[in-house]
């Protein structure tokens, strides 16, 4: 579906160095903001996260490697 929107042009310019970065369209960019600002506001962020972690195995155990990283913080 197309629809119509007005974005400030310095919006516009930035999305067009983005995408000419990334080298997308405008319009997929849209779309990739609008899936992730639906996921953000759904919830659906968090759950798409939970566990990402769960197959690398240079981290070893959890609870130490975040004691481990927050000792050098400390």
């Amino acid at each position: 579906m197309r629809f119509l929107a007005d974005i400030p042009d310095d919006d516009v310019q930035w999305l067009d160095g983005l995408a000419a970065e990334q080298g997308v369209s405008r319009a997929e960019l849209m779309r990739r903001a609008v899936t992730a600002y639906r996921a953000d506001v759904s919830g659906d962020a968090i759950d798409n996260a939970f566990g990402i972690w769960r197959a690398r195995d240079d981290i070893g155990d959890g609870l130490k490697y975040q004691r481990r990283l927050r000792g050098k913080r400390e």
